[in-house]
């Protein structure tokens, strides 16, 4: 497996909570040279005792290393980013696992990192924080956003077969503005939904009531609601305008259903509940064609990159990314209909 990886045998995790340590584990356990580094002693002792290599500087953690992933709050990741890079060499690919693109990408532009970084996003989670909620399987098969650059496809092409061997992940790319469109209502809205019904429920005065009813539409609608506020707000915070839009085109929803509902109007409540159905069919029996597209590996990568940009757009993902001399081949997927191009 690690032979396959991108070539990236010796691994460094900055920051091991959920995601972060999740990645940690894996990465371990696939038999990878991996080495942590947590701000809290008390999180590197317990990575200790379970047999992971931590350093007590980040410094030490990533110097020699082929690839880090930087896994810190959304905040603190341009300058951790800043950090990792100036104790890394250029063949150093980096990496993140924040929940918004657009501004880490642009830090990473601003500070010369274009051909090494690549920003990312596995699209699992869990309603708890922290390396005890972590796992070496929480990621497995997930789905990975990685938002390739211009200048940066030999990266993404190495990143791209590390998270495939070892993740088993299904690899979306996606420009960075585009994954903030689409995971603010794939991801950031969803909490705030989540958080409204909860904290309605927190409101009420038939409030215990309400949680002994309570069965699998609330525990289901509001399970994100559990995960730290502070994480939340700041993932919201960074896409906030995004956001901000599809509140308003949830909330349009939210008054065509109660104009019916105040109207008497079955016809009309049945329509939009029907559409709600229809999306979650569509997720819950995605199916996917496979091809295989080919490109020049050292040329302009220009038409490359449009092709991945394309395919996650489609809602396509890439299972496999193989260089050989002179041309680098992706096994890609995309939903049955419509096709790609």
């Amino acid at each position: 497996m690690v032979g396959e990886a991108g070539g990236l045998a010796r691994a460094a995790v900055v920051g091991t909570g959920l995601i972060g340590g999740s990645v940690l584990l894996r990465l371990r356990d696939a038999g990878l040279d991996v080495a942590g580094w947590d701000p809290e002693p008390a999180v590197r002792r317990r990575l200790r005792d379970r047999g992971v290599a931590v350093s007590d500087t980040v410094e030490q953690a990533v110097a020699g290393r082929d690839v880090v992933f930087v896994c810190g709050p959304l905040p603190t990741l341009p300058a951790m980013l800043a950090r990792v890079a100036a104790a890394t060499d250029d063949r150093c690919v980096l990496t993140d696992v924040g929940s918004t693109k657009a501004e880490v990408a642009t830090a990473a532009t601003a500070q010369g990192l274009g051909r090494r970084f690549v920003p990312g996003h596995p699209m699992a989670g869990a309603d708890r924080a922290g390396l005890g909620a972590a796992g070496a399987d929480l990621l497995d098969g997930a789905a990975w956003v990685l938002c390739p650059g211009p200048t940066g496809m030999d990266a993404f092409r190495r990143l791209t077969a590390l998270l495939v061997d070892v993740f088993h992940a299904r690899v979306v790319p996606m420009s960075a503005p585009e994954h903030d469109a689409a995971a603010a209502l794939a991801s950031h809205v969803p909490h705030v939904l989540a958080g409204a019904l909860a904290g309605t429920v927190q409101r009420s005065a038939l409030r215990d009531a309400v949680l002994a009813l309570a069965a699998g539409s609330f525990a289901d609608g509001t399970r994100v609601a559990g995960g730290p506020p502070e994480r939340t707000a700041n993932m919201l915070l960074a896409n906030r305008d995004r956001v901000l839009v599809e509140l308003t085109a949830v909330g349009a929803f939210l008054d065509e259903v109660a104009a019916a509902l105040r109207a008497g109007d079955a016809d009309a409540l049945t329509g939009r509940l029907a559409e709600a159905r229809a999306a979650r069919a569509t997720l819950c029996a995605r199916g996917f064609t496979a091809h295989q597209r080919e490109f020049p590996a050292g040329a302009d990568h220009a038409g490359e990159l449009a092709y991945l940009r394309e395919l996650g757009a489609a809602g396509g993902h890439l299972t496999g990314c193989r260089v050989t001399a002179g041309a680098v081949g992706y096994t890609a997927h995309l939903p049955a209909t419509p096709p790609l191009g």
